[in-house]
């Protein structure tokens, strides 16, 4: 007994394992879309699987996947579609998991409007924050419709996609979030019609990955990251009001009515199985840009995603 006390007493005594640090990018500012990171940091879960995650919010949004690419943090959050091509570009990046599984850009419009459907578009101005991607989605959608983009004026708006289509400089908007924009738009008293990309011919996607360098990156404390996170998001998919207490509670800024939309709005795209991948998905999105002669050639999957939790 004297033995099994000592024992006892120096495990107490004993100091606590130092936790893996890893540094997390965000894509942009702390909104829902972040809820199962934060969430996971809030009730400790990271700490359950011995990282310790530094969250980092860019001042630059294009800047996190550059950084992860020159090994200045472990991880980035980073959107499916503009992986394709930075990886074309020569940036060393690979998915390594899923934040929102489902799209969430859209073609906005006024639900008042002259524009009910994509073929109302020929002759109006079409307003973009993202020069590329945006241009091919839009052109996959006209398609459909028996349209070109010649058949359109294309109006760079910069991050104001609804406030340009509330005041009328444009006649609708692609890549605004139904989320958030739409939302944003009911707030101010005006309301907006979305038509949903992945409905109107473009391949479905995941619109919030994680980012890595396959050259550096740790795949057994990626795969305890993702394991926390999907802890994570299980606690918000049966709690969603609880979560909402947790994620909001961390700053007053999150705490009003267009974060609380966008919250329940949101949760149903959460990955419930963020290491889980669809190895088809993305093959016929490098098809779909390839067929746009946004890229060269269609890339192996291989050289696109990767499963950290396989052997």
């Amino acid at each position: 007994m004297r033995f099994i006390c000592a024992v006892a007493l120096s495990l107490l005594a004993a100091p606590a394992m130092a936790q893996d640090k890893m540094t997390l990018l965000l894509d942009w500012f702390v909104n829902p879309d972040h809820g199962p990171i934060i969430v996971a940091d809030e009730l400790g879960y990271f700490a359950d699987q011995g990282l310790e995650i530094e969250i980092i919010a860019p001042a630059d949004p294009s800047d996190p996947p550059k950084l992860v690419a020159a090994g200045k943090a472990d991880l980035a959050i980073g959107y499916q579609p503009q992986l394709h091509l930075q990886i074309h570009e020569g940036l060393p990046l690979i998915r390594v998991g899923t934040l929102v599984a489902t799209p969430l850009n859209c073609l906005l419009t006024l639900a008042d409007g002259p524009v009910k459907t994509p073929a109302d578009l020929k002759g109006k101005k079409v307003g973009f924050s993202v020069a590329g991607v945006e241009e091919a989605v839009l052109g996959a959608i006209l398609r459909k419709h028996g349209l070109t983009l010649d058949d359109i004026e294309m109006v760079n708006v910069n991050w104001s996609l609804s406030p340009s289509l509330m005041s009328g400089q444009v006649d609708a908007v692609i890549g605004a979030y139904r989320n958030f924009e739409l939302n944003q738009m009911e707030i101010e008293g005006i309301e907006g019609r979305c038509i949903y990309v992945e409905e109107e011919g473009l391949p479905s996607y995941d619109e919030l990955i994680y980012l890595a360098n396959p050259d550096t990156m740790d795949k057994a404390m990626i795969a305890r990251f993702l394991a926390a996170t999907e802890k994570a998001t299980q606690y918000i998919v049966n709690h969603p009001d609880e979560s909402w207490q947790v994620f909001s509670g961390t700053a007053a800024e999150l705490q009003d009515e267009l974060n609380a939309k966008a919250w329940v709005d949101t949760l149903p795209r959460f990955a419930l199985r963020p290491a889980a991948v669809d190895a088809g998905r993305y093959a016929r999105f490098e098809t779909f840009l390839h067929e746009f002669d946004l890229i060269p050639a269609p890339n192996p999957v291989s050289k696109i995603i990767v499963d950290v939790t396989a052997e």
